[in-house]
């Protein structure tokens, strides 16, 4: 079965290389040379010039030059692993086998934007790693492998895109052979009975100290490594935490929310949230002194 690949983050690269070792037939790799986008970015190429196969530099892969690649490399199957833009049906019919795209969600819900964050942000207890035959819109083709996923309450980004990573390589693996063999199945989704996730903005990874401890905590380790990292203000400039802890403490119930209650150094201290503590064990380091105020 001949694959085309194409991809630009650091799952993509983990896929990709997975393929190459179990001698996948991997026919030409579509990436990017940079991306502003993907906080995860990882260039391809090498691995590419590693195993002597053609590689293209896209920025829009549904132009010209991208489709006459693609059509030059004669896929059976595309697998567009890491890739964050739609790809028209001219790409589309190209493999008589279809274009397969991956959601770190539990399709048909959860659609759409930053599925890895908001399933933290929002205190999911589960997500799912799901494979599915794309068509012109997102994520909504019909589903060839779903696997669910529990996460944990000390599962941070870095922990769950692991996760979905590790389960997206066995899948790989499994659905693979399947196409190989004619019995892949597929699973219509029912996408009356789901939701899309919006794109996400800056504003969504502003810390306001008069949240409860539990959305900071979220709002913290869903935008952790490999993401931007969740921001707050402090006389008017921005910084960035990357871990924290909630702290019950009755002591503090009459202080108000943004606080600096105790502070052992400038990347060690607790501020008040609306409920509790939050303990900062990681970030920018802050210029202030106990009894100040964050905003």
């Amino acid at each position: 079965m001949r694959v085309l690949f194409v991809g630009c983050v650091e799952s993509s690269f983990i896929e990709l290389k997975l393929l190459l070792e179990n001698g996948r037939n991997i026919v030409g790799i579509v990436t990017k040379e940079s991306s502003a986008f993907n906080s995860d970015f990882v260039d391809l190429k090498p691995l590419a010039d590693k195993y002597g196969i053609a590689c293209r530099y896209v920025e829009n892969i549904n132009d010209v030059e991208s489709v006459a690649f693609i059509k030059q490399c004669c896929p059976d199957v595309i697998y567009c692993f890491g890739w964050s833009q739609l790809i028209k049906k001219e790409v589309l019919l190209i493999p008589p086998m279809g274009v397969i795209g991956t959601h770190p969600a539990e399709l048909p819900y959860n659609r759409g934007r930053h599925p890895i964050i908001w399933a933290l942000a929002l205190g999911l207890e589960r997500t799912a790693s799901t494979f599915f035959i794309m068509d012109e819109s997102a994520d909504t083709g019909d589903i060839i492998s779903q696997r669910v996923i529990e996460i944990d309450y000390l599962d941070d980004a870095r922990t769950l895109y692991d996760k979905v990573t590790k389960a997206e390589c066995e899948q790989i693996m499994e659905f693979t052979a399947a196409l190989e063999s004619g019995s892949c199945m597929r699973r219509k989704q029912e996408l009356a009975e789901g939701n899309v996730w919006r794109k996400r903005s800056e504003d969504d990874g502003m810390i306001d100290w008069r949240m409860s401890g539990r959305a900071i905590y979220n709002l913290v380790r869903a935008l952790s490594h490999p993401y931007v990292g969740a921001q707050f203000l402090y006389k008017d400039k921005v910084y960035k935490i990357w871990r924290v802890e909630e702290i019950q403490d009755d002591r503090y119930k009459n202080i108000e929310p943004g606080k600096i209650v105790k502070a052992a150094s400038e990347t060690d201290y607790y501020v008040k949230a609306y409920d509790e503590l939050i303990h900062v064990m990681e970030g920018d380091k802050l210029p202030a002194k106990e009894g100040e105020y964050l905003r």
